[in-house]
């Protein structure tokens, strides 16, 4: 239950940066064509008002499709139409007088000759993945022709529309913390007993819910700190508890902690009472929190060239299972991890990285500083060395997740 907690809190945080995008963008005149909550295929989808909604069975974020994001090149013709060339060559004249518009930069023209080429693209016989390239470029044209189109607009439209998707990560980061603390989060932990794992060394001995840990081997311990440090210390071996329980002194065990983590554990949560904060002090304490975090990171980020830091680096799974544990301790300090996860993809998304958010805002600045739209085939070179790095980042964070999962 935890673990599902924890991926829909995520699904909601990408959501709701796709959802920036979606509302931005709509409201400076640009119609989005699709809003996906996860990548294609869909598992179900309906469309309302000429917009597609849908959800992707590829549960690795999600996207909005904005129509347009590059001004269509004459070369595209020859990569979108090329197969239903090869297959109807009555075709070409169509395309040829598309492409030629195009190579002249006469986009009303290009856009009136569409609707001939859509014809003979209906009337021609042609295999499944041709017509369905042939599809996609009809599609892609008449998106980058539209007067909605991304690349249309002023530069500061499309930084809004790039940026509203990071931005609503922001407001999250600050939102969620806030509440988090104005419905109280967990102080410092006591040596009494919360909540039992089921399964777990803690359960099997018989700890439960209010009995306060007194001794460790005999040994006493006045906080949380030492009882964990002296779980650590036991390398797994027995220890025997002494507890404190209806005013009498128990003793459980022995019993041998397990390893989870890399850390020994019995496999019990402490109680730590709850410490609530006004809503003026709470939204204050949140934008303490999120500067350190990005002062934090941002610090961090030159280690990851060096090396240094790359055990420090988490994927979704490393995500996720912080999240459920959080949601297992309190569901405040939930609230605490989502509103750092939701300032981590803000700050990802803004590096200045195609296909990253960061990546469109600076296109979108040297654009506007141009005056002229930067060729495609740049725009796919970049993201092409955008995708390997964040692949890597991936790779590295997801190694470091299974090898902290395993024990390794």
């Amino acid at each position: 239950m935890n673990i599902t907690i924890a991926i829909v809190g995520l699904a909601l945080l990408v959501l709701a940066h796709e959802a920036g995008h979606f509302f931005m963008a709509r409201s400076v005149g640009m119609r989005p064509r699709r809003f996906y909550l996860g990548f294609p295929p869909a598992v179900a989808k309906v469309k309302r008002k000429g917009i597609e909604y849908g959800i992707g069975a590829i549960p690795l974020g999600g996207y909005v499709k904005i129509p347009g994001m590059h001004r269509p090149a004459a070369g595209d013709l020859d990569v979108l139409f090329g197969p239903a060339l090869a297959e109807a060559p009555q075709i070409f004249p169509k395309v040829a007088r598309v492409k030629q518009a195009l190579e002249r930069s006469d986009l009303d023209g290009a856009r009136e000759r569409l609707p001939e080429l859509e014809r003979v693209v209906d009337e021609a016989t042609l295999t499944s993945s041709a017509e369905r390239s042939a599809r996609r470029g009809l599609s892609e044209l008449a998106d980058g022709l539209g007067p909605d189109a991304y690349w249309r607009q002023r530069t500061s439209k499309r930084v809004a529309v790039i940026f509203a998707g990071p931005g609503m990560n922001i407001l999250l980061a600050l939102l969620l913390p806030a509440i988090a603390y104005m419905i109280g989060t967990p102080g410092s932990p006591t040596p009494t007993v919360q909540r039992v794992e089921p399964g777990k060394p803690a359960a099997r001995i018989g700890l439960r819910p209010g009995d306060t840990i007194e001794k460790i081997n005999g040994l006493p311990v006045a906080t949380f700190d030492e009882i964990a440090t002296a779980i650590r210390a036991s390398a797994g071996h027995p220890l025997k508890v002494t507890v404190l329980r209806n005013n009498r002194f128990v003793v459980r065990g022995p019993v041998r902690p397990v390893k989870e983590q890399g850390r020994y554990i019995l496999g019990f949560y402490p109680t730590a009472p709850k410490e609530r904060l006004s809503l003026t002090s709470a939204f204050a304490q949140s934008g303490r929190d999120a500067w350190a975090a990005t002062s934090a990171t941002l610090a961090f980020l030159p280690r990851l060239v060096t090396g240094a830091g790359r055990k420090d680096v988490s994927s979704t799974v490393g995500i996720v299972d912080y999240s459920s544990q959080a949601v297992g301790v309190d569901f405040s300090l939930f609230l605490q991890i989502l509103g750092l996860i939701s300032l981590s993809l803000a700050l990802l998304n803004l590096l200045p990285l195609l296909p990253l958010d960061g990546g469109h805002i600076l296109f979108s600045l040297i654009e506007g500083v141009r005056r002229k739209a930067v060729a495609r085939e740049i725009y796919e070179r970049v993201s092409a060395v955008g995708i390997a790095l964040f692949l890597i980042l991936m790779f590295i964070g997801l190694s470091n997740d299974i090898s902290r999962l395993t024990g390794g």
